[in-house]
């Protein structure tokens, strides 16, 4: 009866282990870039004051209008303009720490990008190097 009973348990836990590994984040592309005083202003010369708006035009200058520094690297989720329009609420989910947002707004930094999918939508973690 002891051999049933572990037996059973093991199987409970193995089914409740896999049920959360299914939900688990799931990190669908990753990129560097460089915040340059291009990525600081927008199509009409205004300075932008939101890190999610740098980092929204940093892609838009990448993949619509060809402009990229040292450093920037391709991602093929931002090359998407609908994608691009999410990265506000994107950020607003994930993670960038007040120095990071800091360090993006002043400019002339690298970045790196993570970008997941998880079960409550998809979201980005910044970090500043």
């Amino acid at each position: 009866m002891k051999f049933g009973t572990c037996f059973a348990a093991v199987i409970l836990a193995a089914t409740m282990f896999g049920a959360q590994a299914a939900q688990a984040d799931q990190l669908i592309e990753e990129y560097t870039a460089f915040i340059g005083e291009a990525d600081l202003y927008n199509s009409n010369n205004v300075r932008l004051q939101e890190p999610w708006q740098i980092i929204r035009q940093d892609r838009a200058n990448f993949h619509r209008f060809g402009v990229s520094q040292r450093g920037d690297q391709s991602d093929s989720f931002f090359a998407d303009a609908g994608n691009r329009e999410l990265v506000e609420r994107m950020i607003s989910r994930g993670t960038i720490d007040r120095a990071a947002r800091n360090a993006v707004v002043r400019g002339n930094v690298m970045i790196n990008v993570q970008i997941f999918r998880g079960p409550r939508g998809d979201y980005v973690n910044v970090l500043v190097y």
